[in-house]
Order: structure tokens, then sequence, then C-alpha cells
């Protein structure tokens, strides 16, 4: 399966992103709104200048206390974002989150971000696809 066919079979289409202006508050109080784990840090909705999770804020939370709360998520972010394409397989992108502990992934044609994907985004989709030959061999199998 290909992160492509992820993408189209995700509810909500489009990608939420925060300016990298934004405070932490502000991106906190969004987190919770959509019930999502991270937003996209982008000047404009396309480029991708970093992530900020739950995570993110819940480690400078820990370190600093509420006064971090009114930083910029700039302060915090984290810069140096890998991606995927839309034509990467799933087998690629789920090794790749786990080996380096991502849960969210950018999907990227070029330098323009088009959606972003979840582990358990990736998760569902290797589970479906597993129904799937499961139910090809059962069928095999039973000769039907």
């Amino acid at each position: 399966m290909l992160v492509t066919q992820i993408i189209r079979n995700k509810p909500q289409q489009g990608v939420v992103t925060v300016t990298p202006d934004t405070s932490i508050a502000d991106t906190a109080r969004l987190l919770s709104e959509k019930r999502i784990g991270a937003v996209v840090v982008s000047p404009d909705g396309v480029k991708v200048a970093g992530i900020i999770s739950e995570r993110d804020i819940v480690r400078e939370l820990g370190q600093r206390g509420a006064a971090c709360m009114s930083d910029r998520v700039e302060a915090v972010m984290t810069r140096n974002v890998f991606g995927c394409n839309p034509e990467d397989k799933t087998d690629l992108v789920l090794q790749t989150m786990t080996q380096k502990r991502f849960r969210h992934l950018p999907v990227m044609e070029g330098d323009r971000m088009i959606a972003l994907i979840s582990i358990g985004d990736v998760v569902a989709a290797k589970l479906a696809e597993l129904e799937l030959e499961k139910d090809a061999l059962t069928g095999m199998i039973m000769g039907y």
C-alpha cells in the first residue's frame, strides 16, 4: 500500500497548521479543540518550518512551568522535520516512524506539504491490508 492511499482514506482533508509566531497556549488550545496530537508550523500553510506536538508542549511545561505558554511555537518546535512522499510504501513509512519515534509525518510533493499522516493512520492502513490478504488466502484455501 502507498501513502497516497492513506491520504485518500483520511476523513479530514487538509493539514492543520500554525504560524511560527503562534503562542504555545493557542497551539495547545487548537490541539485540544481539533483532538489532534501535532500541528505543522508553516508561514504559509504549504512550506514546513517545523512541527509541534503535544509531547513538545508537555516537555516545556515540565521543564519551565506555565510561563512557557506565552512563548512562540518557533522557540520549541522541531525544526528538522522528516517527511515522506505520496508514492512511499507504508511498510517503509511505518519502519521509519517506529525507528525514529515519530508519530506524525508531513507528506511532501517537492517542497510543498499536501497532507499529514499519523502513526495511527499507517497502522490502520496496514491492518486493513492484512485483513484483505487474510480474506484472499482464506478464499483460496476454501475454494471461493
